[in-house]
């Protein structure tokens, strides 16, 4: 388990502290992924999405066009960003795979 947190951090992903007793709240660069709390660890991965001020903004898809969509939020996402959130998903399931991996 250490080895995991070990690889998220140099990763930069931090784990985000909340009151949430059902998932776990992995950040990195404005971003934020539901990770489901299990007895032995980690669960399912949510899909990530942008952490704004209302909470969570989804990454949607219309047209063609990427927007991050939440609560009372709506704005057009640049490509840049897509990527950086793509990236992110990436290392994180890489880092908490190795991780269960390795229990």
């Amino acid at each position: 388990m250490l080895e995991m947190f070990e690889r998220l951090a140099a990763a930069g992903i931090d784990l985000l502290p909340a009151e949430l007793t059902t998932h776990f709240l992995f950040v990195r660069g404005g971003f934020v992924s539901l990770v489901e709390r299990r007895e032995r660890g980690f669960g399912s991965i949510g899909a990530p999405g942008l952490l704004i001020e209302q909470g969570f903004a989804a990454l949607v898809w219309r047209g063609g066009e990427a927007f991050f969509v939440g609560r009372g939020y709506e704005r057009r996402a640049e490509a840049a960003e897509v990527a950086a959130l793509r990236e992110f998903d990436r290392e994180l399931r890489e880092c908490l795979r190795a991780g269960a991996a390795g229990q």
